[in-house]
């Protein structure tokens, strides 16, 4: 943990890679992952999670081969993903498996988050009010809108001129 406090962005360091639990769990840890498994599939916009969970863990999760700390430097992101664990209480005690594809960062972020919240369903349906209260449940649909003929963007017009 503590190299991630004395990384050097062009950034700024405030948004940076930082421990954002109070427990001090530590996400650059990974490791190979065997055994029976839930899985569910997040999505919010273009990205695609495919998340497996693992009962009997340590709190380990590996996203794409890498550590969370590695692949979300961005502690927006990591929080983003982490927030269906903390509202569950089950951080310490499952560990994770994921592999996303599509969209950006934040975007695959939130599609991490939506599977994670599904998994926990299939684990425990009882969190089912607490995860739908923070809209963790519901897939966000919002895409972008395509372009239209004619317009600029999908519904910006050309600049109308009188004569």
């Amino acid at each position: 943990m503590d190299e991630l406090d004395n990384l050097e962005f062009a950034g700024s360091q405030d948004k940076l890679a930082t421990p954002i639990m109070e427990e001090a769990m530590d996400y650059s840890t990974t490791r190979e992952f065997t055994g029976k498994y839930l899985r569910a599939v997040g999505k919010r916009k273009t990205a695609s999670a495919e998340v497996r969970l693992y009962d009997k863990g340590s709190g380990i999760i590996v996203v794409n081969g890498q550590p969370l700390a590695v692949y979300f430097p961005l502690w927006s992101d990591q929080a983003a993903v982490i927030q269906p664990l903390r509202l569950s209480g089950l951080q310490k005690q499952l560990d994770f498996s994921i592999a996303v594809r599509g969209g950006g960062k934040t975007g695959q972020a939130q599609a991490i988050a939506h599977g994670i919240a599904l998994c926990l369903l299939k684990l425990n349906p009882d969190l089912r009010a607490v995860l739908r209260a923070k809209g963790l449940v519901t897939r966000d649909a919002r895409i972008k809108e395509r372009k239209k003929p004619g317009l600029k963007r999908a519904r910006r017009a050309p600049q109308w001129s009188k004569r």
